[in-house]
């Protein structure tokens, strides 16, 4: 018996032509052509109400930089069924899915979680731009953070489109030689792996990456879907915003 198995990676992103032109060649663009997945990029500026298509604001509480809006994502994610699922509230099309916000404070990306996400039938990601993505994303919207390494990146779609490429690779029909897999260290000795790379890094550059990691941001409405800034933002306070922030 032949079975077949398909998987669909939504990217929402403010640049779709850089998921498209990386997808429409090497092996993913071959999956595609045989039908083992699809990838879908997801223009944020379409779900935009203005003539300017804005997706970003001023951070409250003061700070360089933008922070992405949280209602064209919102849309964006409920467009696509994809938005975190909510008590007594149906939102997605089915249950074997994932949204998924790339940052460089969440849960780091490796062999095994690649052979865990393998197994879902679609992930949505979320590709932040600019200083970051409004807090309430990450708290209402979507299931988990996930990051490709401690460093930071312009946005999120490289690590969008790492993850797809290391998951594809493990699905069924979409490596020529199926063999290749078992071959590859992280195949062979995931765990092996990581504990030696966890040994290697030392414990000051753990803190320092821990340091360097965006505290949340937050930018209008102050009142979205009845999640709310937090109150220490909008009280002008400079003091006690700092204070905030480096907890």
């Amino acid at each position: 018996m032949i079975v077949f198995f398909f998987m669909k990676f939504n990217i929402i992103t403010i640049f779709p032509k850089i998921i498209s032109d990386y997808v429409d060649e090497t092996i993913l663009a071959r999956a595609q052509k045989e039908k083992i997945i699809t990838v879908n990029p997801v223009n944020l500026r379409d779900f935009t109400t203005d003539k300017h298509k804005t997706v970003d604001d001023t951070p409250y509480g003061g700070g360089a930089g933008m922070v992405l809006k949280p209602g064209p994502i919102y849309k964006a994610l409920k467009k696509l069924k994809a938005l975190k699922k909510h008590k007594n509230k149906k939102t997605r099309k089915h249950e074997n899915t994932k949204t998924i916000l790339l940052s460089p404070r969440g849960r780091q990306f490796d062999q095994r979680l690649a052979e865990e996400f393998s197994k879902l039938e679609e992930i949505t990601f979320v590709c932040g731009r600019y200083e970051g993505v409004d807090q309430r994303v990450s708290d209402y919207m979507v299931d988990e953070e996930i990051s490709i390494g401690p460093y930071v990146l312009a946005g999120g779609e490289l690590g969008a489109l790492v993850i797809i490429e290391a998951v594809s690779r493990l699905l069924p029909g979409v490596l020529g030689n199926e063999e290749s897999l078992a071959e590859e260290t992280f195949g062979i000795q995931t765990s092996d792996f990581r504990l030696q790379t966890k040994q290697k890094i030392q414990k000051s550059e753990v803190r320092q990456a821990e340091v360097q990691l965006e505290y949340p941001q937050y930018t209008k409405p102050a009142d979205f879907m009845g999640w709310k800034v937090p109150k220490v933002l909008l009280s002008g306070d400079h003091q006690k915003i700092a204070q905030w922030r480096r907890r």
